[in-house]
């Protein structure tokens, strides 16, 4: 069975996409930790970030440093983090996050956005690419 993010990925549910090439898929966390939270995927549906191909992983890798880059353009912080958790969704995902505490990255504290500003967000981050 299709992970949810195969079904975003194949258009099957909505997403506020950031950046897509052919191998690998950004868009907007629904559940941010702070505004700008990205993910970053690849398309193929893998479960463990470490059983990716080595060359697959360093594109996961150059494609995830490019949608920080924008990111950081785009949302004042301080960085952008970067976590590989995982657990949640049996789909490698590269979580970003833009930080201004170490809060930002501990997944307990999470941000409301509306659906404007998601649109928006998504715009402007793309917009920075």
């Amino acid at each position: 069975m299709a992970s949810i993010f195969t079904k975003i990925i194949n258009g099957e549910i909505p997403c506020y996409k950031i950046a897509e090439d052919e191998n690998y898929f950004a868009f907007l966390d629904i559940n941010p930790n702070a505004k700008g939270h990205t993910l970053c995927i690849p398309k193929q549906e893998i479960n463990k970030i470490f059983d990716m191909e080595e060359e697959h992983y360093l594109g996961l890798m150059k494609f995830s440093r490019k949608v920080a880059k924008a990111i950081e353009k785009t949302v004042p912080c301080k960085r952008v983090g970067v976590a590989v958790v995982g657990l949640e969704v049996p789909h490698v995902h590269v979580h970003l996050i833009p930080l201004q505490d170490m809060d930002d990255m501990r997944f307990q504290r999470k941000t409301s956005l509306t659906n404007e500003e998601f649109t928006a967000l998504a715009q402007q981050i793309s917009d920075n690419m």
